[in-house]
């Protein structure tokens, strides 16, 4: 998921959304590898390798971005490497690029991904539901028209937030007897069920926002990519996460306050028996985008930034986190019933 936008009045330029705050953090200027964990249209890997002394490994699930991947290495050689794969993975990478100074995670999509039909991640385009950003199982089409009612409720009401997800779940499944449903037959019946809904935002923003968190298990993937962000960075290394939308956010927030809060082994523990903090938060509250950069790129006013300091090193912390969030987990894992339809 790439926080980068491309704007339409700017003949498409290149917008790495809060990239001035994210170079003040991370002080690149004194070198360090770092990882970014979406490389995207490249706007933070390019920005961060312009300071001499620093070298970035960047990620990436969108095989697209193979191309932009070999132009900057081109320019960088022996300071820049590309891996094809997803945030769960970050632990793959080779430990002779260690120490690693910083780990940005940019949790957005940009305007070029949105824009590519063959994604099928806009409700302006027609054709085939698809969403799959790659290294995928399942596209947005399977989900649509093999999954229950009840399902389909489930993740339009937890991952989009969606107040009519019983009834637009309900239509589908009495639309989908009839025939298949595609981009542009889903719009239409989310429309038939909210017609006289606030305008502020698309009526279907918040179905495409749930199907696109379900095809490409979003939630884990954030999770998890987190946990063993903090488990293969090195004491005093930075994790910097850029997000999008409130369950993005309720999803960060909670773990970098649960990892920099001290919290007692067991009530029954005398009061200096206490886990050690993993991280140190330095801001409570999320940077936000500046006025400029919101009139600049609109995309961007619903960044928020959020980063922590790694302080310590403990073998075992994430079954907290894991457990805060097991109901979005639960509901992710329902794409297995696919598996059984088609198997």
């Amino acid at each position: 998921m790439n926080a980068t936008i491309l704007s339409n009045n700017e003949k498409q330029n290149h917008y790495p959304v809060l990239l001035n705050e994210i170079l003040s953090i991370i002080s690149p200027r004194n070198g360090g590898t770092f990882i970014d964990c979406t490389l995207g249209q490249g706007g933070y890997s390019k920005s961060i390798l312009s300071f001499s002394k620093t070298k970035v490994i960047a990620l990436d699930r969108d095989a697209s971005c193979y191309k932009i991947a070999e132009e900057i290495e081109k320019k960088n050689k022996s300071r820049f490497i590309f891996y094809n794969i997803k945030f769960s993975e970050i632990d793959k990478i080779e430990k002779k690029f260690f120490p690693i100074k910083g780990i940005i995670f940019d949790l957005g999509y940009s305007y070029k991904q949105i824009k590519d039909p063959t994604k099928g991640l806009s409700f302006e385009n027609k054709g085939p539901l698809n969403m799959k950003m790659g290294l995928n199982e399942f596209s947005a089409s399977e989900v649509v028209n093999r999954l229950s009612e009840k399902d389909l409720q489930l993740i339009f009401k937890y991952f989009g937030e969606e107040k009519d997800s019983k009834k637009i779940a309900k239509k589908i499944i009495l639309e989908r007897s009839k025939k298949e449903i595609d981009t542009e037959k889903l719009v239409k019946i989310i429309n038939s069920v909210k017609i006289n809904k606030n305008k502020k935002i698309h009526n279907a923003t918040k179905v495409f926002q749930a199907l696109r968190i379900f095809v490409n298990k979003e939630i884990s993937e954030l999770i998890y990519g987190l946990i063993k962000s903090v488990q293969i960075i090195d004491t005093n290394g930075l994790i910097i996460a850029v997000s999008f939308h409130s369950l993005e956010d309720r999803i960060i927030k909670y773990f970098f306050r649960s990892l920099s809060e001290q919290r007692k082994i067991s009530r029954y523990y005398p009061e200096l028996l206490k886990e050690k903090n993993v991280l140190r938060l330095i801001k409570k509250k999320p940077i936000l985008p500046s006025k400029e950069e919101i009139k600049l790129n609109k995309p961007s006013r619903s960044a928020k930034l959020r980063y922590a300091i790694k302080i310590n090193n403990i073998e075992s912390f994430e079954k907290d986190f894991l457990k805060k969030f097991q109901k979005l987990l639960e509901i992710e894992n329902l794409y297995r019933k696919l598996w059984k339809i088609f198997f």
